[in-house]
């Protein structure tokens, strides 16, 4: 056989090229994590589906300016720059880059946030301007003093909004001020906000609405006089500040909730009848498609019990519509998985009653119901009621916990079809007149892709694939990351996914870091692209750890035995199944079993402190961000949900706290909060502290001043990091 030397050697400079071009493949780093937002994806922000179902309006913005842009679908091109921060610029030269946007009624006027400011997780308040896009004319709301939640009435006539603990109505026609309430005071009295723990646990800070036909506002009125403040000393002057705000701990007294009616049209307020029991929640109002009803859920304090009430906002007389109880807790939407159907048609909402949540129609009256979904698999949003049609869009986990699909089905409960196609997690806007949607998908493998589809799945164009994150992937070392589930001892099937280095060898042995968050109705296992986060477990996959998640017992998405089994009892069960899952990955032949160390971050911090010192012949070391240490620490709605009051259930506070395991520390352990945390106190690595000082326990902690729960802000994600990675290669 003749030899070929050119084509050898074409062969070997090939084999050269990619040897090189391998070779050439980067590190994930902290920086590239952190600073450089290498592995960020882009989307499409701020979507307003007009009038005309025809259109759509988004938010774009680069460095210094803002733009709000006008889409045709059927063009499937951008048409028009409706706002534009450069020409506002030309009528206040000062006018800074705006955040948000909201149109009026007729997209004649937008509202436009500027100068925001976060207060807590949910809450903020910020500089609003009106523009009228006809006229190219901008004004300053309330003379440019920052206000929260301006929300403009549905005719497009007024704005409501809150300052100090007021609430307020302007009159866009000369932007006069109306006060609709004049008692409010910091840590006292509350109106048309909500207090802390609402905010937190009911993810609720605007606590007003406006009626649909503009003459009335509903909101809440909150008397927190009664609550207990907390003090968080603020650091960085020669004498620390304190910081006073009112937090009830389970167990404590709540706000006293009321609510009230304001009529535009005569200045009258009416207080509506929620009852005789003032130690109640009013987590959510709507107003009814009947003129002047409105809708108030109510809570019991236990959160077992939840009334549907119909008020007459006229006379504040209400009944009421619909009950449902639990012998545990009702699992209720805080995504507002709530529609009052028009022409007062009915309810439709979800529930998991039958031990799925899935969908319900019931009567106006609440006597009569329909369920319109069945099966063992869950209703995790409601997208969209089309009442003309008889079809309602909603997103589930029927295919797979794992996975988040778009379907649609009759109001009848026939004609179930699934609408999204590929594998991943599907998440719908849907437009008012639910002609189109839409779409933003992930999965493991591919990046936030935004598609705009028809209501029947028809894709009509992509509006965003992030090419340019799946190019940056491909120059860094990244190793597989894989879905499995295993069954623990007591029978019980599992859900977990593991990070592997890019050079994993089957033949050798690795330590392996497990991740947990674990707290009730949560997920970690789902079939999404990596976050950040997930880019640190690449990084220390690469430095020669396999990183896993399971999630344990409690978490949400397999029905309610699987999630509401921890009631009572919080912290038993979770810790039982991550040292279940600690001792299935031990017995891989890949992993040393003498190396498995657990990490979390609030209720996984609580988990892992738990892990390390009731499993403490399984862990070796563990660590613990912004933990809980105490139930009793917490706040009272969460907490009592699912733990009842410390005076109802002292064993079950008790028995599965840290605080009361220190005692069995026998592995490394890092301990990190923040001081200014207003949501998990510092409080709780205090008293942690206290008593693996007093049970003489060898420890590392650190602590961020005036951090909150989120620990961030300037280098101090780096930092921190930085921190956790070096303690992982140090004591794993």
């Amino acid at each position: 056989m003749k030899h070929n030397l050119k084509a050898t050697l074409i062969v070997f400079l090939s084999f050269l090229t990619l040897s090189a071009f391998a070779q050439e493949k980067k590190d994930i780093t902290l920086e590239s994590i952190f600073k450089q937002g290498a592995f960020g994806s882009r989307s499409v922000y701020g979507v307003n589906w007009m009038n005309d179902g025809r259109y759509y309006s988004s938010l774009k913005s680069d460095r210094n300016s803002s733009f709000v842009v006008k889409f045709d679908i059927v063009k499937n091109a951008a048409i028009d720059t409706l706002v534009d921060t450069r020409q506002l610029r030309t009528i206040d030269n000062e006018f800074p880059r705006f955040s948000g946007y909201s149109f009026n009624a007729d997209e004649t006027q937008a509202l436009l946030t500027t100068s925001f400011e976060r207060i807590y997780r949910r809450s903020s308040k910020a500089v609003y301007y009106l523009y009228n896009i006809e006229r190219n004319t901008l004004r300053v709301l309330a003379d440019g003093k920052k206000v929260s939640y301006a929300t403009f009435s549905p005719d497009g006539k007024k704005v409501a909004y809150t300052r100090d603990n007021n609430l307020y109505v302007a009159n866009l026609a000369n932007l006069n001020e109306t006060a609709i309430t004049t008692d409010g005071e910091w840590n006292k009295i509350i109106n048309g906000s909500a207090d802390w723990v609402y905010e937190e646990e009911f993810s609720m800070a605007k606590a007003f609405k406006w009626s649909p036909d503009s003459k009335r506002i509903a909101f809440l009125r909150f008397d927190e006089s009664g609550v207990k403040e907390y003090n968080m000393q603020i650091w960085g002057n020669l004498y620390p500040k304190d910081y006073k705000f009112k937090y009830p701990k389970a167990g404590e007294d709540n706000s006293l909730i009321e609510v009230k009616v304001y009529d535009t049209s005569n200045g009258q307020t009416v207080s509506m009848d929620i009852g005789q029991e003032t130690d109640i929640y009013v987590p959510r109002i709507y107003w009814t498609s009947k003129a002047g009803q409105l809708s108030i859920l109510r809570l019991n304090r236990l959160q077992n019990r939840m009334d549907i009430l119909h008020g007459n906002t006229a006379s504040g007389a209400t009944v009421t519509a619909l009950t449902e109880t639990a012998k545990t807790y009702v699992d209720l939407d805080y995504n507002d998985n709530l529609t009052y159907l028009k022409n007062d048609k009915g309810i439709i909402r979800t529930s998991e009653q039958d031990g799925y949540k899935h969908i319900y129609w019931h009567s106006a009256d609440g006597q009569q119901t329909r369920q319109i979904t069945k099966g063992d698999w869950e209703v995790t949003e409601l997208v969209g009621v089309n009442q003309k049609s008889k079809k309602i869009y909603f997103i589930s986990t029927e295919t797979s916990p794992l996975q988040r699909e778009l379907y649609v089905i009759g109001m009848n409960g026939r004609g179930k079809k699934k609408l999204s196609k590929l594998e991943g997690t599907n998440r719908v806007n849907m437009s008012k007149d639910h002609a189109y949607y839409i779409n933003y998908y992930s999965s493991l493998t591919t990046p936030n892709t935004v598609t705009l589809h028809r209501s029947s799945g028809k894709q009509l164009s992509v509006l965003e694939e992030n090419k340019a994150t799946l190019e940056r992937l491909e120059g860094y070392k990244i190793g597989e990351k894989k879905f499995f589930d295993f069954t623990t001892e007591e029978n019980i099937s599992l859900n977990g996914y593991m990070v592997y280095p890019a050079d994993f060898d089957k033949n050798k042995k690795y330590p392996v870091l497990m991740y947990v968050y674990g707290g009730p109705g949560s997920q970690n296992v789902k079939n999404s692209f990596p976050s950040s986060r997930d880019r640190w477990f690449n990084m220390l996959a690469n430095k020669g750890y396999i990183v896993a998640c399971v999630d344990n017992r409690g978490t949400g998405f397999r029905g309610r035995d699987f999630k509401h089994v921890t009631y009572k009892n919080l912290g038993k069960y979770e810790s039982q199944d991550q040292i279940s899952a600690a001792k299935y990955l031990g017995s891989l032949p890949y992993v040393d079993k003498g190396r498995i160390g657990i990490w979390g971050w609030s209720y996984g911090g609580y988990m892992s402190s738990l892990c390390l010192f009731t499993g403490n012949d399984v862990f070796k070391a563990a660590i613990a961000v912004a933990p809980v240490t105490n139930w009793r620490f917490y706040d009272s709605i969460y907490t009592e949900r699912y733990m009842q009051r410390p005076q109802d259930n002292p064993t079950g506070y008790d028995a599965f706290s840290p605080v009361f395991h220190a005692s069995k520390l026998k592995g490394n352990f890092l301990l990190v909060h923040g001081t200014g945390d207003d949501n998990v106190h510092f409080q709780n690595a205090v008293e942690l502290v206290n008593e693996l000082v007093k049970t003489d326990k060898q420890f590392e902690s650190f602590y961020y001043p005036n951090r909150n729960h989120g620990i961030y802000g300037g280098n101090t994600t780096m930092h921190l990091y930085r921190m956790l990675t070096n303690f992982v290669m140090n004591k794993l």
